[in-house]
């Protein structure tokens, strides 16, 4: 499930807990071809302190109204000269994709890439733009290393050294959602698959595709011309026949949960019906329970049509061992498959945490409930980040940010973050830096700060004003910046992150 609106799995900056309260939807602006904040700023930890002087990144940048790329030191790339937004599909690699001759009556455009030195490369081409996708928990992000070139009104990819992947011959080349490196292929009105290496997986014969499933890259769920549903493997074999006039993308036990007519049934790989439901609609299944929904409201059943949670409640969603996130009205709780209360419906979500095996409680608009999965509360308080690889969570606890492990113990950031050469630390309710031995490398003179992002940069405040430190606690931008519009605050260099939580670039 999604990891929820103040955070998600991978690392992100500091909030700004002014703001926090009044983040609600209204953040509106729709910006073409940005990547999420998410992935931008992902886990700092992932990449040693170290190897940033050694290995370059390339950001958007924006500078009295111009456009332009940094790199991951701050030094200015492209000069910001350009009118429409840059591009910079894989920050690894210097391939910048430019718009140009915007008609914003038509929306039609033209594109073209660049490299670091404000060259035009691959301009055998018409036009080049990276490939944009988005995750399971809503954050954009591009396609690694591959790119859609367009000759003769036809469509092809190459990658990130001009290397053709795919011939410009097919009508439109587009991501599968959720999916990364595998790409949606239409040809003559017909939809297929292939890879970001070239590899055809399915054969442009179908209406539709989507991806079957959480985490599968080799089922897919095709709709042929006669508005059958089938499911298909990636070497195209087939695995549900098409011949369904729908099918949900879940599955548990191998068991399939598809369409005929009006009614909903649960089949096995051979076809064979397990369960001829009567309800509006199968919305999971977990073993051999099947979560239902009738007149919009939910339980579960079992393989033999048994009843296990009466179709009683506002949501539900299987999370471990028979047990289910649950809701009444308008609060959450948890149960079991005995229908019995295990946590009481007092709050506002629930959310569970697979990978660290905790469940996130929000008891109002900011504070949460962490609980094990024993169900056992052990903190509360405002979780701003959770790094799955590096098994820990970042709290924000009495107007200070702790740390702990997904034994929801707490740990000392020295301890967590591992590849940092400073670290935040308070004193007397200012903010300063020591290092790993516990030194004093900062004095504490901030009325706010960050810790070291994984570009070697922190963000420090005084007055009310925003600006930056080096790895060695070296002032890089004194403090000038009024950031109380951002969600987040991050530097690299003199560079700061917009304000719009949804956009990706800097800003000087």
């Amino acid at each position: 499930m999604g990891s929820g609106r103040r955070y998600d799995r991978k690392r992100q900056p500091k909030l700004n807990m002014k703001k926090v309260a009044g983040v609600v939807l209204g953040i509106a602006v729709v910006i073409m071809f940005i990547i999420t904040l998410v992935k931008l700023l992902s886990d700092s930890n992932n990449i040693k302190q170290v190897s940033n002087e050694n290995k370059t990144e390339y950001f958007t940048a924006f500078e009295n109204e111009k456009w332009g790329v940094i790199d991951s030191l701050g030094n200015t790339i492209i000069n910001p000269q350009y009118d429409e937004m840059i591009v910079v599909p894989d920050k690894t690699i210097p391939v910048f994709i430019c718009t140009y001759d915007v008609n914003y009556d038509t929306l039609e455009y033209k594109t073209k890439a660049i490299n670091e030195k404000g060259e035009e490369i691959f301009s055998n081409y018409e036009g080049v733009e990276g490939l944009i996708n988005e995750d399971e928990s809503g954050n954009i992000f591009y396609e690694k290393n591959v790119y859609k070139v367009k000759k003769d009104n036809k469509f092809g990819l190459i990658d990130g050294k001009g290397k053709e992947i795919l011939k410009c011959e097919y009508d439109n080349i587009g991501t599968l959602t959720s999916e990364e490196g595998t790409l949606l292929i239409t040809q003559n009105n017909n939809i297929g698959l292939a890879d970001t290496y070239g590899n055809i997986l399915i054969k442009p014969e179908y209406t539709q595709i989507q991806r079957f499933g959480n985490g599968s890259k080799n089922k897919y769920i095709v709709k042929d011309s006669n508005n059958k549903y089938g499911i298909l493997l990636s070497d195209s074999s087939v695995e549900i026949e098409i011949k369904y006039d729908d099918i949900k993308s879940i599955d548990g036990n191998n068991l399939y949960a598809v369409k005929e007519g009006d009614t909903w049934k649960v089949i096995n790989k051979d076809s064979t019906i397990e369960v001829d439901t009567n309800y509006d609609d199968i919305i999971d299944i977990n073993d051999n329970n099947i979560i239902v929904e009738d007149n919009n409201k939910y339980g579960v059943i079992n393989t033999d049509n048994e009843v296990l949670i009466p179709v009683d409640y506002d949501y539900l969603e299987h999370i471990f061992e028979g047990n289910y996130i649950a809701k009444q009205g308008d609060k959450y709780g948890i149960i079991n498959v005995s229908n019995e209360t295990i946590v009481e419906f007092k709050y506002n979500n629930i959310r569970y945490i697979d990978g660290a095996g905790v469940l996130i409680a929000d008891t109002d608009d900011i504070n949460s409930d962490i609980m094990n999965k024993n169900f056992e509360v052990k903190i509360n308080g405002v979780l701003s980040d959770i790094n799955i690889e590096k098994g820990y969570m970042k709290i924000r606890q009495d107007e200070e940010y702790k740390y702990y492990n997904f034994k929801l113990e707490e740990r000392k950031n020295t301890e967590i973050l591992t590849s940092n050469t400073i670290f935040l630390d308070k004193k007397d309710g200012k903010y300063g830096y020591i290092n790993n031995r516990g030194e004093v490398v900062v004095d504490y003179i901030y009325d706010d700060a960050t810790e070291q992002n994984e570009y070697g940069f922190a963000s420090v405040n005084k007055d009310g004003l925003w600006g930056s430190i080096d790895r060695n606690g070296n002032i890089v931008l004194e403090p000038k910046y009024d950031l109380k519009n951002n969600i987040y605050i991050n530097f690299i260099g003199q560079w700061h992150i917009s304000a719009d939580s949804n956009a990706n670039y800097y800003i000087k």
